[in-house]
């Protein structure tokens, strides 16, 4: 790479933006590597290595330590090379958005290829050593999650439907998959019903932030439901899936993945996922959309929490 090397010293920048586009007060001197690390996505790269674990510890039969480390350290690198990819592919609608512009591509403290070159090796070799060490299906699967998150979501479908995150969350629902992968050699129906959560979660997720970063959106080009369809129809929408996702998260229960306590409890957090949909659907209160996006962060955190917990993994962990 022609980047600058590592070791330089460190440069002064400003903070990167929160989720609502506010800027941060301070200016802080920041060594390169954190802006190689930003790349990475961390934020979306810990919710990916979380729901792939879990897929690997709900799955039936056993894998030993070293492998299962493996596996998860090749699911969070292939994550993490989605994330640079897609900073270097959106580079150009990032320099236009508040939320974004001050990722490393975009203010100019990183060069595009290097972020390009950093998430095709990343790719290749996470690719690469789940297929030597762990198994062929998990490898394949993980390719195809790379594959799908750059090519169909970044590159095909983000700047040309309102469709791009209901189609594109096929990406980020494959983790748990591949984790359970990794332990059985195979796709079944407990890992399709993780991935149906994930699949069913992402759209009133994601639409929950646009509802109140439409003019981001709308600045930068991105057709995203609140600037295509209007805000009344982006919020109906959001009902409308959380409704449909919330039945599909019991469905663990009947599978016997987890115990009929255990569903009532994922019931119950889905009931309040609910109330939030229908908050933001009433529109009385300006602020539920952010109170939404926030709650269903914590909300998919809970219900894998539930998953392992069910199965006493969690005393076991902690």
């Amino acid at each position: 790479m022609t980047q600058s090397s590592l070791s330089e010293q460190a440069t002064t920048v400003p903070l990167d933006k929160e989720p609502n586009g506010s800027d941060t007060a301070a200016l802080v001197s920041r060594p390169p590597i954190v802006d190689y690390a930003i790349l990475l996505k961390p934020r979306v790269m810990s919710l990916v290595l979380f729901t792939g674990f879990t897929g690997m510890l709900l799955a039936p039969g056993n894998i030993d330590v070293l492998t299962g480390t493996i596996a998860v350290i090749c699911i969070a690198l292939g994550a993490g090379a989605s994330g640079a990819i897609n900073m270097w592919y959106d580079r150009d609608i990032d320099q236009m958005m508040q939320r974004t512009k001050h990722r490393p591509l975009p203010a100019g403290r990183l060069k595009p290829r290097s972020a390009l070159f950093l998430g095709t090796v990343l790719s290749l070799f996470s690719v690469a050593v789940m297929g030597i060490y762990v198994n062929l299906i998990s490898s394949l699967l993980l390719a195809t999650t790379i594959a799908f998150y750059v090519f169909i979501y970044t590159i095909w479908l983000k700047r040309r439907t309102p469709q791009n995150i209901v189609i594109g969350g096929a990406s980020g629902a494959l983790p748990p998959v591949i984790g359970w992968a990794a332990v059985t050699n195979d796709v079944s129906l407990g890992s399709i019903v993780l991935f149906a959560i994930i699949f069913m979660w992402t759209p009133p997720h994601f639409w929950a932030l646009s509802l109140y970063l439409s003019g981001d959106y709308e600045r930068a080009g991105v057709p995203m439901m609140p600037v295509v369809s209007g805000k009344t129809e982006t919020k109906r929408l959001i009902l409308i899936y959380t409704l449909l996702l919330v039945p599909i998260t019991l469905i663990p229960a009947f599978i016997e993945i987890i115990s009929p306590i255990g569903g009532a409890v994922v019931l119950l957090l889905g009931l309040i996922f609910i109330w939030h949909a229908l908050q933001v659907r009433s529109g009385n209160n300006p602020d539920a959309p952010r109170s939404m996006f926030r709650y269903s962060i914590l909300y998919l955190f809970l219900v894998f929490v539930i998953f392992l917990a069910d199965h006493g993994i969690i005393p076991i962990i902690f």
